[in-house]
C-alpha cells in the first residue's frame, strides 16, 4: 500500500515537473526578451501557496495538473491593446514573440532527448519479449486469416501497409476505423523448416477477446503476439490437489510444446487445454507415428444398435459406471483389438468440420485410415478397445519442458525472435515426440524433458494459497452483484452463462512469465518513432480515424507514469520523455489557445506588418478555449470510465 501511494505521488510530481520546465521555459526567454511576467503557476484553481520574488506572484495551484505563464499584454487591459502594453507580450518584435513562446516546447523536447540519451548510456530498458516479437502468438480460430493457414509461430513483416515492430503496431491498427487492412509475412513448419511467404488484405471487424470492453476494437485476426512461457512459482511448492503436482515441472522450466502443438502464447495453451481432443499412438503397417483425434460424446455420433451394443460391452468391461452415451470416445469404429474399421459419421455434420478443425492445428495431425491400430492414448499404453474407453474417459495433457531456461542471459530486442528459433531444439524435441507411447519411450533429450501426463482442473477447483483464495472470492463476490445489477433479463442469463463457463473452464494452475530482453534503440531511433507516432496519432483524430476518446487526459497519464514506475526508474523516465515530448509537440499546434496559436499571430503579423487587436484575438481564442475545456473533460470522464470498468 504504501509503494502504491508512493509511486502515485511520483507521477503526480513527474507531471508537474514536465508541466514546470515547459512554463520555465517561457518565463526565462520571456525575461531575457525583457517581457514583464506577472505569475508563474504551477497547478490550476485556487492557490495554495504564494510567493512574490523579482515582481513575480508564484504559485501552487490546489490542481495539480497543468500550470502557466502570465506575461503582461497578452490581452486587452482596459482600452490599451495587447501591443500598447509597455514590455507587454505583444508589444514586442514578432521574432522575440516566437521565440518565447517557443521555448516552452522546446524545453519539453529538450528533456525527452537528455532523456533518451540517459537510457540508452545506462544500458536501455528491460522489456517483455512479447512487445518486440514479430511471431504470432495466437490467431482468432473464426477468422479469414486463420482460413488462409496463418497460425502461432508465424511471422509478420508488415501490418497495416507498415513496417511491423511489435504489438504496439497492433494496438494502433485496433483503433483505427481502417474497413480492411493489409498483412504480410511468411508461414513456417517447424518440423521441416520451410517458409512459405503470405500477403493478404483482410477487412476487419471487432476484436472477440476485446468484445466485452466497452471501446471498439479491431483486428484481421491476429489477436495476440508470441510470448515465452516460463513457469515461475515464487518460491512455493505446489499443493498436492494442483492439477501439475506430480508432473516432475520445475522453477523456470519453459513449456515449448503440449499434446501436438508447438506452444508460442498463453491464449493457445488455454485454448488447447479447454479443447476436448486426445493424442494418440498409432501404427500403419510397419511404421509408427502420433496424431491427434476429436475426443466426442456417443451421442454426437451416428451409429446402429449393434455397434451401441459392441461399445455396452466395452464399457461393462471397462468397469465404467454411467450412461454410454455420456461416455467419451473418437469418431471412428474400432475393432475389439482397437485397430480403425471405419470413419463415424457425426448427427450434425457442423459438429463434425468442428470437431476435426480442432486437430488441424496439431504439426502431427494425420487422419486415422482403415487397419490403423491405437498403441497409447496420451501416452498411455492399450491393448484392446475397452481399454481404449476406459484411458479416453479422463481429459490428459502432455507438456514438453526446456529445463532452467531462465538461466539464459539476456538478449537486445533486435536479436529476440532469431534467439527464439535458435533456442528451439526441433531435432530433441522430435525425438521425444515420435517415441511417446511405444515401447521404447524418450522423456530426456538435450535439455527438453517429457512431464508426466496432467490432468487439467476446472479454475475454481485448483487450489491456491489462502491470500489469493481471499482475492479469488471477492473478485467473484464482486462479479455476482454485477450480475444482480442487470436488469435486462437476457442479458443478465448471458452474464450468468460467461461466468459459469469462466468457472467450468480447465486450467494447469500454473504461472508463467515472459522472457525479459533489453531494449536501447538509440536516443535518435526513439526519437524518430515517438515522432511518427505522434504524427499519426494527430493525422488519425483530425481525419477522424481514431477516436479521442482513446487518448489519455491527466488522470491517464498519471495513471501511466505511477504504472511505469512500478516497473522501474528507467520505465519512468521513458514514459516522463515520451510525455514530455507529447506536451511540446501538441503546444506548437497552430490553435490560438496553444503556444502555436502565438506563433501564428506572430508570423501573421511579420508578413502582414498588420497588428491583430486584442478585440480580434479574443475572438479567436475564446473558441478555442471553450473546445479545449470541453475536451478536457471529456478525456476525463474517458479516463474516469477506463479506471471504474475494472471493477464493475
Amino acid at each position: 500500500m504504501f509503494e502504491h501511494i508512493l509511486y502515485i505521488l511520483l507521477a503526480v510530481l513527474g507531471l508537474g515537473f514536465l508541466v514546470f520546465i515547459h512554463e520555465f521555459g517561457h518565463f526565462w526567454w520571456a525575461r531575457r526578451e525583457g517581457m514583464a511576467v506577472e505569475a508563474f503557476s504551477i497547478g490550476f484553481g485556487r492557490p495554495i501557496f504564494t510567493w512574490m520574488k523579482d515582481g513575480v506572484r508564484w504559485q501552487i495551484g490546489w490542481l495539480p495538473f497543468g500550470g502557466y505563464v502570465r506575461i503582461a499584454g497578452m490581452q486587452k487591459e482596459g482600452s490599451l491593446e495587447p501591443y500598447e502594453i509597455n514590455n507587454g507580450f505583444y508589444s514586442k518584435r514578432p521574432i522575440q514573440r516566437i521565440r518565447v513562446a517557443l521555448m516552452g516546447p522546446l524545453v519539453n523536447i529538450a528533456f525527452a532527448a537528455i532523456a533518451f540519451i540517459v537510457l540508452w548510456l545506462s544500458g536501455g530498458r528491460d522489456k517483455s519479449f512479447s512487445e518486440f516479437t514479430h511471431r504470432i502468438g495466437w490467431v482468432d480460430p473464426k477468422s479469414v486469416l486463420y482460413e488462409q493457414g496463418v497460425r502461432p509461430g508465424d511471422v509478420i513483416q508488415s501490418y497495416d501497409g507498415r513496417p511491423f515492430d511489435g504489438i504496439k503496431d497492433l494496438l494502433i491498427a485496433s483503433i483505427m476505423r481502417d474497413d480492411v487492412n493489409q498483412i504480410t509475412g511468411y508461414k513456417i513448419d517447424y518440423l521441416t523448416g520451410q517458409r512459405s511467404n503470405f500477403d493478404y488484405t483482410l477487412k476487419t471487424y471487432e476484436n472477440p477477446a476485446l468484445q466485452k470492453t466497452k471501446d471498439r476494437f479491431l483486428t484481421i485476426g491476429v489477436l495476440t503476439p508470441a510470448q515465452y512461457l516460463i513457469y515461475e512459482n515464487g518460491g512455493s511448492r505446489l499443493q498436492s490437489g494442483s492439477p501439475m503436482f506430480g508432473s516432475g515441472i520445475e522453477q523456470n522450466d519453459r513449456l515449448i510444446w503440449a499434446d501436438g502443438e508447438m506452444i508460442f502464447s498463453l491464449d493457445q495453451l488455454k485454448t488447447l487445454i479447454n479443447e476436448s481432443t486426445v493424442f494418440l499412438t498409432v501404427q500403419r503397417g510397419d511404421k509408427i507415428f502420433q496424431t491427434k483425434v476429436p475426443r466426442v460424446h456417443f451421442d454426437d455420433l451416428k451409429m446402429t444398435r449393434v455397434q451401441r451394443a459392441e461399445m455396452d460391452d466395452w464399457q461393462h468391461e471397462a468397469g465404467i459406471k454411467g450412461r454410454l452415451q455420456d461416455l467419451y470416445f473418437i469418431p471412428y469404429l474400432l475393432s475389439p483389438k482397437a485397430s480403425v474399421e471405419m470413419r463415424l459419421s457425426f448427427i450434425d455434420a457442423a459438429d463434425q468440420e468442428k470437431a476435426f478443425d480442432r486437430c488441424q492445428r496439431c504439426s502431427y495431425f494425420n487422419p486415422l485410415q482403415e487397419d490403423d491400430i491405437i498403441l497409447a492414448v496420451d501416452g498411455k499404453t492399450i491393448d484392446s478397445s475397452y481399454s481404449f474407453l476406459q484411458q479416453l474417459q479422463e481429459r490428459r495433457v502432455m507438456l514438453i519442458m526446456q529445463r532452467d531456461f531462465a538461466a539464459i542471459a539476456k538478449v537486445l530486442w533486435k536479436d529476440a525472435d532469431r534467439q527464439f528459433e535458435d533456442s528451439l531444439n526441433l531435432q530433441d524435441l522430435q525425438s521425444i515426440v515420435s517415441t511417446i507411447g511405444t515401447s521404447r519411450p524418450v522423456s530426456h533429450a538435450g535439455n527438453l524433458i517429457l512431464l508426466n501426463s496432467v490432468t487439467p482442473k476446472p479454475l475454481m477447483e485448483v487450489p491456491v494459497p489462502a491470500d489469493m483464495q481471499e482475492q479469488r472470492d471477492k473478485q467473484f463476490a464482486l462479479q455476482k452483484k454485477e450480475i444482480e445489477s442487470i436488469s435486462d433479463p437476457e442479458k443478465k442469463q448471458q452474464m450468468i452463462n460467461e461466468l459459469e463457463q469462466r468457472q467450468r473452464n480447465f486450467v494447469l494452475g500454473l504461472t508463467f512469465k515472459d522472457r525479459v530482453i533489453i531494449y536501447n534503440p538509440g536516443p535518435v531511433q526513439l526519437f524518430v518513432e515517438i515522432l511518427q507516432d505522434t504524427w499519426r496519432t494527430l493525422s488519425g483524430l483530425f481525419s477522424g480515424s481514431v477516436n479521442p476518446k482513446y487518448m489519455s487526459g491527466p488522470i491517464g497519464i498519471v495513471q501511466v507514469i505511477h504504472q511505469s514506475w512500478e516497473s522501474g526508474a528507467k520505465e519512468a523516465l521513458y514514459w516522463m520523455a515520451l510525455i514530455s515530448m507529447n506536451l511540446g509537440i501538441i503546444n506548437l499546434l497552430p490553435i490560438p489557445v496553444l503556444d502555436g496559436g502565438h506563433i501564428f499571430f506572430s508570423v501573421y503579423e511579420a508578413v502582414t506588418k498588420r497588428r491583430i487587436s486584442g478585440k480580434n484575438m479574443e475572438r479567436m481564442i475564446i473558441p478555442f478555449v471553450g473546445l479545449l475545456i470541453a475536451f478536457f473533460i471529456y478525456i476525463t470522464f474517458q479516463d474516469l470510465s477506463r479506471i471504474f470498468s475494472r471493477f464493475f
